[in-house]
């Protein structure tokens, strides 16, 4: 795992002493809301419909006890007791008083984390693949590259003021577990015919208000070009972006106006001209940083575990949390297990701080220390032992933590809507836990399968709507709450943006609709084994359309 450097010390206790004194100006009088805003928001200080709030990153989903630890004691003595982990692998408080913000930086920074970039038109948070270093699929570990990545980035004197954020994702496995193709630069890890390593170049994806899926540029850019590959990309965006229509800035539209061809060929003229030059990455550095995220010692076990195998024979909860939240591991004997929060009728992504204390507990226990955030606001153990799984079970199950749905109906990615967002249009969290509640039952979720649920509550897509099986986005009209249906979306290796159903319904109306769509799927699918959105992608609209709103 990666450790502060002297520079990075450094770094983030001097950002802590500045805005430390801007925030006593603001409280003082001396700057207006106005003055203070860019200030606010250059340390992930937002100003939301209640409260302000604090976006804290967290480089590609990777955490630490100690850390964990630290975001449970932020949580219990200046917030509510809770934290909320995001789409973008970070976690938000949502109730901290501004004069308190300085300290709790503080305190992150004492366990080498910080908010800075995550907001402002600079590049935010690098993203990856939540089961990187230890997936039985993996062809490599994407998290080194993707902190190669997070150092030159930070405070990169030239893209600190982008025409728009400008978001990246690193996946290093077949299955693309990071959503690389909606984002603004998608990078896929792959080894050519010789064996070298290097990276696919998805350029132009995003959500928001106009979705779209990134455009692959360049089939294999080497490792040692990762970084002057990725700056001739944010140098043309950064020259030609627009500035002048906020809600047109994004490299997607660039991309979208421009033509793929044409972007192409900018990017690889401007590769041309710095490639050979200071941003090649030597082996060395390469080596040196992959070092920090070396895999841990695991002991030799056998591939099945006689132990696990007996108990899941006589605990049917556990046969079923197995079934559903573990993953296969590289290792023989061991597994990825993925922690829900999304227990029935709770609040997606929401943990305790008692949680969180027993999360990184358990992490040290059974997991070698580490945790991870995935995109889908879950939390992962991504090294436990077979063995082991009946006592975490046991642990978890105790703490209203061993929920078995990780990729069903009820494990429903869902943004903070109106309840907390001063953009959002209508309320996420009510819908997702209506919809949990109304599939409750875990033997009709499991005869659902696979059925991936995304709430956004307004066109921003913090939910990811769009790549949803089913995506509901929450608008207004006439002063109600209302909510559209996407159906066919998808966030993996198969990208694709979902198709607006019809007419959207009302809130007292959308659960019964999803319901509806649930139940014709299963009338329809060719059987168990054919998933929704493969019946969706073979059948089209016709059938679940029809199932809405009657006959054309």
């Amino acid at each position: 795992m990666y450790r502060y450097d002297e520079f990075d010390h450094a770094f983030v206790n001097e950002r802590v002493a500045q805005f430390r004194g801007q925030v006593d100006r603001r409280l003082s009088g001396e700057i207006s809301e106005d003055q203070f805003k860019p200030l606010r928001l250059m340390n992930g200080v937002y100003l939301q419909l209640h409260a302000y709030m604090l976006r804290i990153a967290i480089p590609y989903g990777t955490l630490n006890p100690p850390q964990l630890r630290m975001l449970a004691f932020i949580a219990r003595k200046y917030d509510r007791g809770y934290g909320h982990f995001t789409t973008r692998q970070n976690l938000q408080f949502n109730w901290p008083a501004l004069k308190d913000i300085p300290d709790i930086l503080g305190h992150l920074a004492s366990v080498e984390m910080h908010a800075i970039q995550t907001s402002g038109n600079c590049i935010r948070n690098v993203t990856a693949d939540h089961f990187a270093g230890a997936a039985a699929d993996e062809v490599v570990d994407p998290r080194p590259y993707a902190e190669i990545l997070r150092q030159w980035s930070s405070l990169h004197p030239e893209f600190i003021f982008l025409p728009r954020k400008f978001k990246i994702a690193v996946t290093g496995s077949e299955r693309d577990r990071a959503a690389t193709q909606v984002h603004d630069i998608g990078l896929h890890a792959k080894r050519d015919a010789e064996g070298r390593l290097g990276f696919a170049y998805y350029v132009g994806g995003g959500l928001g208000r106009t979705p779209m899926i990134g455009h692959l540029i360049n089939e294999f850019v080497p490792v040692e070009d990762l970084l002057s590959y990725t700056e001739a990309v944010l140098r043309v965006y950064n020259l030609f972006g627009r500035r002048d229509n906020k809600y047109k800035a994004r490299i997607k539209i660039l991309v979208h106006e421009t033509g793929a061809a044409e972007i192409k060929r900018q990017v690889e003229e401007e590769w041309a001209r710095i490639r050979d030059g200071a941003l090649v990455l030597p082996q060395d550095e390469i080596h040196r940083i992959e070092a920090y995220f070396a895999p841990p010692a695991l002991a030799a076990k056998p591939a099945a575990s006689v132990k696990l195998n007996a108990a899941r024979k006589v605990d049917p909860q556990l046969d079923a949390w197995v079934a559903q939240n573990t993953v296969a591991h590289k290792t023989p004997g061991y597994t990825i297990v993925t922690i829900s929060l999304k227990p029935i009728g709770g609040t997606p992504g929401d943990a305790t701080a008692e949680q969180m204390d027993l999360i990184a507990d358990l992490a040290e226990r059974y997991s070698h220390g580490e945790i991870r955030v995935s995109h889908e606001q879950n939390l992962i153990l991504p090294h436990v032992a077979l063995d082991d799984l009946p006592a975490l079970h046991q642990a978890l199950a105790a703490a209203n933590l061993a929920t078995a749905n990780a990729g069903l109906v009820t494990d429903i990615i869902a943004c903070p809507g109106l309840d907390y967002c001063a953009l959002a249009n209508a309320r996420s969290i009510p819908i997702a836990q209506r919809i949990s509640e109304r599939f409750a039952d875990p033997v009709r979720q499991r005869d659902v399968g696979e059925l991936k649920i995304k709430i956004s509550g307004c066109i921003n897509a913090c939910g990811h709507h769009h790549v949803g099986h089913i995506g509901i986005l929450g608008v207004e009209k006439k002063g109600e709450e209302f909510y559209q249906l996407t159906l066919g979306g998808s966030g993996d290796e198969t990208a694709s943006v979902g198709e607006i159903i019809g007419p959207g319904f009302g809130y007292d109306e959308v659960v019964d609709a999803v319901e509806t769509l649930v139940d014709t799927y299963l009338k329809v699918r060719s059987g168990p084994e054919e998933n929704f959105l493969a019946a969706y992608r073979r059948l089209g609209q016709a059938p679940f359309k029809e199932a809405l709103y009657g006959a054309a």
